[in-house]
């Protein structure tokens, strides 16, 4: 039964993380139907469409401490059904007052991140966690999939009041979904004298060092991701109908390729070794990538299709390295500040990267790029030789 229930509450978990991904991370797909419907310039929207990641990295720490005390199942559906609720409230609404929605929606919707984290970490051993991450994770790119498809249709058939309607509806559902059929995880007691009752972040950096690495490692990501459309049609001059579709579809293989890459790390006595390999695989394919550009080379389309799989596919061994890391009691806080870090480095990337490809070109933009997996490579290199059991986990 128990074995039953962890796989049923992996599922939940990943409905409920794919249903707020369609819109904390998909709004941008209604990027042209906002600029004609509001009549807001691009700086404006621009600013407008990051509200949702402003109240996440506002909320998600708070979020993460409410889990680790009351648990998962009602910290997700509360979360999940106020997210849904402010987001349609948002559609009604126009200029500052759709803003301020929109960050009170990213605030509530950030629950689901917080709190699947730590779902994941109850339920399954540490052999498991590598699998069941990577499954997780794969709900960022199968929401924003679903939100690039549905989304974009939506606003041009019934209009931007719609499409917001629609993924609040979603989120609503899936809160009602979790707090009726979520089991919650097996919960730890932890007394105070017990000394893994204390902030893992006390006992050195190991957990910081994870976080760091994972910061740097998306700014690959997001360089891949930000600019790939940009570089096949302004580049190569590919048609938008010619590009979306192939990105499109590298999106949902590196999707799978998160559940793969945690299967693999659970056959390792520890995450640190599993995780620098990912980011010297990064290195590589970012770098071969610069050099098919700059050349001019073929294999460039085909190469942009392997660094966006590759570096997507680490996300679930950097979540389960930090549950390695720390005890359960603080898995909450400790996938939130996870989470955050991604976040901030996500949210500097695109300007700072798009200003060196304005100015030096593609080439540059990626062979930059490389550069910052390899030093997340070398940030978790002391970790490589641990067997991942940094912190004891209390019986329950």
């Amino acid at each position: 039964m128990r074995t039953r229930s962890k796989w049923v509450a992996l599922g939940l978990g990943t409905a409920a993380q794919t249903s707020g991904t369609i819109y904390l991370y998909g709004l941008p797909f209604l990027l042209p139907a906002l600029r004609e419907s509001t009549g807001m310039t691009l700086p404006q929207l621009g600013f407008l469409l990051a509200c949702p990641s402003i109240g996440m990295v506002v909320a998600m720490l708070g979020w993460g401490a409410i889990a680790d005390r009351h648990g998962e199942r009602l910290i997700i559906g509360a979360g999940l059904g106020l997210g849904g609720l402010l987001l349609s409230l948002a559609g009604l609404a126009s200029g500052v007052l759709m803003g301020v929605l929109l960050v009170l929606a990213g605030a509530a919707g950030s629950a689901v991140y917080a709190a699947s984290g730590r779902l994941v970490v109850g339920w399954f051993e540490p052999g498991r966690r590598g699998l069941a991450m990577g499954i997780r994770q794969a709900s960022q790119p199968l929401g924003v999939a679903v939100a690039g498809v549905a989304l974009p249709a939506i606003a041009e058939q019934w209009g931007i009041r719609v499409a917001f309607a629609v993924p609040a509806g979603i989120c609503m559902a899936a809160a009602l979904v979790t707090v009726l059929l979520l089991a919650p995880a097996p919960r730890a007691t932890v007394s105070s004298n017990d000394p893994n009752a204390a902030s893992p972040y006390r006992r050195g950096s190991s957990v910081w060092r994870v976080h760091v690495a994972s910061a740097l490692l998306v700014i690959g990501q997001i360089t891949v991701g930000t600019f790939a459309f940009d570089y096949l049609v302004r580049g190569l001059g590919w048609t938008p109908t010619m590009a979306g579709p192939l990105l499109g579809a590298a999106q949902l293989i590196g999707a799978a390729a998160r559940i793969g890459a945690g299967r693999w790390s659970d056959r390792s006595p520890g995450k640190g070794g599993p995780l620098r390999r990912l980011a010297l695989v990064n290195t590589i394919t970012l770098a071969a990538l610069a050099s098919s550009v700059a050349l001019d080379a073929w294999p460039g389309p085909w190469l942009l299709v392997v660094a966006i799989v590759a570096t997507v596919s680490w996300h679930g061994v950097g979540y389960a390295a930090v549950a390695e890391l720390v005890p359960v009691s603080w898995s909450g806080r400790a996938m939130s500040v996870q989470t955050i870090v991604q976040n901030l480095a996500s949210s500097a990337t695109p300007p700072a990267m798009g200003t060196l490809i304005a100015t030096l070109g593609y080439a540059a933009g990626f062979g930059t790029a490389a550069l910052f997996p390899l030093a997340a490579a070398i940030t978790v290199t002391p970790l490589t030789s641990r067997t991942g059991r940094a912190v004891p986990e209390v019986s329950t």
